[in-house]
């Protein structure tokens, strides 16, 4: 296994919460991680049915097996464990003794944070960052390939076929987040709303219009987001509008957590097809967007990116807040920037009553550059653009 991202924030927080809960989307590598770094502890997977059975006869007796500590897998198909996890914590506040990971968000967060309240740090692991593949050594050979692949762990260290693996994916999606646990019965009608949100990565979230194509109403849309955010497969980015004095856009955006997810749902077969493909803009603006959220959440923070657009036209593609900075980004998927996309930049962000404004272009080159006030920086060292920092844990 290579060392990922979130490693030291997760060390950090077995040194001072007793319990840790990891959550994330399916494959993203939760299992792998909390058995490598917490290798010393027992490990249960609660995937096993026999396992969930064991624990249902008699819950008390099975948690006092582990009493020392554990690793437990996939609680939420039992969630009553993290209640009697609650009793052998206040018994003996002892920091790093119980892990506990979780592939669905449904519900999972709300019911930790009831039960461990003041107890468990909160971490989420997503597929692998842009500096994770560079240190396995599974960093495409070009942008469309590195789009094309996106960053689950499976296609990378297994070498598994991207357009197999991602068919598989999404069926087990629909069938087990989607119908079991979310309880949406119209699978046809979820499933083509699913493929129209792929097409419009880095838009406006229209939920009538969105609707009227995939013919569901738009309270029906909105519940589908919903459990797109839940379920890590998509995310909604909101305008940023702060001290701003300008008539602004007030509706978010949505993208993809992978681009390799998109690209499946788009027919998208290849990476060659993407070299003249009509998203390939707004694909490599999702992959950025994907890397400012990973290096959120490996260092413990709250994703919380913004954009910014004016009625007039002014537009920023992604905004960072972070130690007093403010973070202005633009994304470019072309090998080089146009004086022009410098220029409207500038523009967008001279006017801002904002101290610590940094300004960023994100491009498909490979030369960074600084060009007046600008940062050209090539899609490779995107980790290069918000430096990481130690924060504490968030504690629920």
């Amino acid at each position: 296994m290579i060392l990922r991202d979130i490693q030291s924030e997760l060390k950090r927080c077995r040194r001072e919460y007793p319990v840790i809960c990891i959550t994330g989307p399916r494959q993203s590598g939760k299992t792998t991680l909390a058995r490598t770094v917490f290798n010393r502890l027992p490990y249960v997977s609660f995937e096993e049915p026999l396992t969930r059975d064991l624990f249902s006869e008699d819950p008390r007796g099975f948690m006092l097996r582990y009493r020392t500590g554990a690793v437990f897998d996939e609680v939420q198909h039992v969630p009553h464990l993290l209640s009697y996890l609650q009793v052998l914590v206040d018994e003996r506040r002892q920091t790093g003794r119980f892990i506990v990971t979780g592939s669905q968000h449904f519900g999972l967060i709300e019911k930790v944070s009831q039960s461990l309240a003041g107890r468990v740090a909160l971490l989420e692991l997503l597929p692998f960052s842009v500096s994770e593949l560079q240190r396995g050594g599974w960093l495409g050979s070009g942008l469309e390939e590195t789009l094309w692949k996106g960053a689950y762990p499976p296609v990378h260290d297994k070498g598994l076929r991207p357009d197999r693996w991602y068919a598989n994916y999404l069926a087990t999606y629909i069938e087990r987040d989607v119908r079991q646990v979310a309880e949406i019965q119209n699978l046809t009608t979820f499933t083509r709303f699913l493929r129209l949100c792929a097409g419009h990565i880095g838009q406006m979230v229209n939920t009538a219009k969105i609707g009227a194509d995939c013919g569901a109403d738009h309270k029906t849309v909105r519940r589908y987001i919903g459990v797109l955010q839940a379920s890590y497969v998509a995310g909604l980015v909101h305008p940023y509008y702060r001290n701003f004095r300008k008539r602004l856009i007030k509706t978010p955006k949505i993208y993809f957590n992978d681009t390799g997810l998109v690209c499946h749902l788009l027919g998208i077969q290849t990476a060659d097809q993407l070299s003249t493909h009509p998203l390939r803009g707004a694909l490599f603006e999702n992959w950025v967007y994907t890397e400012l959220v990973k290096m959120r959440v490996n260092s413990g923070e709250r994703p919380e990116i913004f954009f910014w657009r004016t009625h007039g036209g002014q537009e920023v593609d992604f905004i960072v807040e972070r130690q007093n900075t403010l973070y202005a980004i633009e994304v470019k998927a072309g090998a080089g920037v146009p004086p022009r996309t410098i220029g409207k930049l500038e523009a967008s962000v001279n006017a801002w009553e904002a101290a610590g404004l940094s300004r960023w272009i994100v491009y498909g080159g490979d030369e960074a550059v600084n060009i007046r006030r600008c940062r050209l920086l090539p899609w490779r060292q995107i980790e290069k653009l918000i430096g990481r920092r130690r924060v504490v844990a968030r504690k629920k």
